[in-house]
């Protein structure tokens, strides 16, 4: 009895470290990986899906309403996806608010000119729980950036690399 006793407290001891372990190596998506494939409806009626993209380069960029960096890079996000339309580039802002009515609030305050969803799974697929956070994904599929902290998309040297990334499709 008291060898039973002591497999089944080691086959509980193992699952339980197999368990910790699981949860700290939780799946981060980070620059060269291939994007999680996924398909979200934006709020304007559009599909946006990986990895079927259109040979277009995808900026996802999760957010918050109560964020206040991602308030702050709402306006130069907006620029971005203007100025580069045209250009093969998508712009898809993806909120993790839980309340609607604030996700809604921040829409109309601050109307941002890229598409947008509310959508609040997609996130833990990369492995993101801090915002903003934007990734920079390729027509593969690939991340070719990650950027974990807000930015200013009109900076020339985003400017420059999305120019030169524009030059390689």
């Amino acid at each position: 009895m008291d060898r039973l006793l002591v497999l089944l407290l080691c086959l509980l001891a193992a699952a339980l470290v197999g368990a910790i372990y699981a949860g700290i190596h939780e799946r981060v998506v980070a620059e060269g990986d291939t994007a999680p494939g996924f398909s979200i409806t934006a709020d304007n009626g559009r599909s946006v899906s990986l990895p079927h993209f259109g040979g277009r380069l995808l900026v996802l960029n999760f957010w918050a309403s109560w964020c206040a960096p991602c308030v702050e890079e709402t306006p130069s996000l907006s620029r971005l996806a203007q100025q580069y339309a045209d250009k093969g580039v998508v712009v898809l802002g993806v909120s993790v608010d839980q309340n609607e009515a604030s996700y809604r609030t921040f829409l109309r305050k601050y109307q941002p000119a890229f598409l947008t969803a509310r959508e609040r799974k997609l996130h833990a697929e990369f492995g993101t729980f801090m915002y903003p956070e934007t990734y920079i994904i390729g027509a593969d599929g690939k991340v070719l950036r990650k950027i974990a902290e807000s930015a200013d998309w009109t900076d020339p040297n985003m400017i420059r690399y999305f120019d030169s990334l524009l030059q390689n499709l």
